[in-house]
């Protein structure tokens, strides 16, 4: 018999890594798809790996997050006591192999000191988008009821997710909507062949089975990657191109 566990914050039982079928399916049972016969994993030895993940992680103290998965898409609910876990425990759960996609519906339930007035994060909000070197006087930001919402007009998208990134430890914040605008540029024609100029040289990228178009400085990527590291690779080349003003990334990461 596997040993089991259960861990100490509420999460799913861990097992010893038996192979499960679909529904709890026994062990020994296997699943194999198209691709040369190789085992797929199963709904429920990704939710177990992904609840591992997130009680592993040093950096996630909530004992409220509920983990469920169809089909590859996890999503994960219930509640973190600061903004900063929410993308934490996202980050844990794209470490799991045969994740295709997340849904993020965490609640912030601040408490105690974490708990400020809108007036007193403010300063602080101000203070941390001016001491970050990658971030201009051009971006503002207005705060209600602990969410932060940022606006402005910048020339790259490092920027703009430099002023997210400055956020988001600071105590009191619920939440950040980014709403920064990146400034026009090239041609859509230009900016596409650009984008797949970059992704052939990019040796962490199979770019054959990527397609990019744009229009008016927004890109869609769309098709099939083999990794969320692949998959953001081709992000971060789209966002490096001057004179894209936003991505549409539709890949699939595809196991």
């Amino acid at each position: 018999m596997p040993r089991s566990f259960v861990d100490s914050r509420g999460l799913q039982p861990v097992r010893a890594s038996p192979i499960l079928g679909p529904a709890g399916g026994g062990v020994g049972t296997n699943i194999v798809n198209d691709k040369g016969g190789i085992p797929m994993r199963t709904d429920f030895q990704i939710k177990n790996d992904v609840s591992e993940a997130i009680l592993w992680d040093p950096t996630i103290t909530s004992t409220s997050i509920v983990v469920a998965v169809s089909d590859g898409v996890v999503t994960l609910s219930g509640s973190v006591p600061y903004y900063s876990e929410k993308g934490a425990a996202e980050k844990a759960t794209r470490h799991v192999s045969g994740v295709k996609a997340i849904a993020e519906e965490l609640d912030v339930n601040l408490q105690g000191s974490h708990q400020r007035r809108d007036e007193d994060l403010a300063q602080s909000v101000v203070n941390a988008l001016k001491w970050h070197v990658w971030v201009p006087h051009t971006v503002k930001a207005t705060i209600e009821d602990g969410w932060v919402t940022l606006t402005g007009e910048v020339t790259w998208n490092y920027q703009r997710l430099s002023a997210e990134n400055a956020l988001e430890y600071l105590s009191g914040i619920k939440g950040i909507a980014n709403d920064i605008t990146l400034m026009a540029g090239m041609k859509s024609v230009a900016i596409s062949d650009a984008i797949e100029k970059i992704l052939k040289k990019d040796a962490e990228i199979d770019e054959k089975n990527i397609n990019v178009t744009s229009e008016g400085g927004r890109v869609r990527l769309s098709g099939t990657v083999r990794s969320w590291n692949e998959r953001d690779e081709v992000s971060t080349a789209a966002w490096s191109t001057p004179g894209v003003i936003a991505v549409d990334n539709d890949l699939v990461v595809s196991y």
